[in-house]
């Protein structure tokens, strides 16, 4: 178990051109990151095609679990060291279609965390997951959460009950939206005594335009580190277990 880990929050504005291009440019953002020595970088939401979901009306624009065009961002994973959380729609080999989070691990392994909580156009198109997925790594908990996740404080607290010290949300806020996410923020860390941490997509999606904001929250429910703007941009901050002591005891 680490004292730390260094982990960058990608606000990320996604590019046209489908997954393809999409993963390349995570490539050299996850590069960015190593250079400050991340051990863990999280993305957006649907971070490779961008939140436009008639987009998924095409077949192109959904991923599966070990699809080759991915294989660009698990290389650079092997060669970092690096865990990297991505967005994308998957299409499992059973047929069931998951809004997710896709952890990449450097070992090449391959993890599917669903959001829970759909809403709006998200129902028909995708079946809700199950909870928040807990991410282990250097001895840290990581809980997965993807946007309106978020707005629901049992989808927190069942992750705080199985240990999580991290709340990592992968979301879509937009302008005028900057209370709501750091009232979603604050109130899922302070509730829980664990650390935030907020990928925001970037720049202007189909629900409008992103109000920035990707960065990290102490168990206290401030604000450590965000990002300046609202287009791409690699937040890193370093979390210290020791921080977490005050607010969970000597056992934490």
């Amino acid at each position: 178990m680490t004292a730390v880990l260094t982990v960058s929050a990608v606000q990320y504005r996604a590019l046209e051109g489908g997954i393809e291009a999409n993963a390349q440019e995570h490539v050299r953002l996850i590069e960015d990151a190593d250079s400050h020595g991340a051990r863990l970088v999280i993305f957006p939401e649907l971070s490779l095609t961008g939140y436009d979901l008639p987009l998924l009306q095409n077949p192109v624009y959904w991923l599966a679990p070990a699809d080759d065009r991915l294989e660009s961002v698990r290389e650079i994973c092997r060669r970092s060291g690096i865990t990297a959380v991505v967005g994308a729609a998957v299409n499992n080999a059973d047929g069931t279609r998951r809004l997710a989070s896709v952890v990449l691990h450097p070992d090449g392994q391959t993890d599917i965390a669903s959001k829970t909580h759909l809403h709006g156009d998200e129902q028909a198109i995708f079946t809700p997951g199950t909870g928040a997925a807990i991410l282990e790594l250097d001895g840290w908990k990581i809980a997965l959460a993807i946007c309106f996740d978020a707005a629901v404080p049992s989808h927190a607290g069942a992750a705080a009950e199985l240990g999580a010290d991290v709340y990592a949300v992968s979301a879509v806020y937009t302008e005028h939206e900057e209370q709501r996410l750091a009232l979603h923020l604050g109130a899922r860390t302070m509730d829980n005594r664990m650390f935030g941490i907020l990928a925001n997509l970037g720049g202007e999606t189909s629900l409008g335009a992103s109000c920035g904001l990707s960065g990290f929250w102490g168990p206290d429910g401030l604000a450590i580190r965000q990002a300046a703007g609202a287009s791409t941009e690699v937040v890193t901050s370093v979390l210290q277990r020791s921080t977490l002591l005050p607010f969970r005891g000597a056992a934490a």
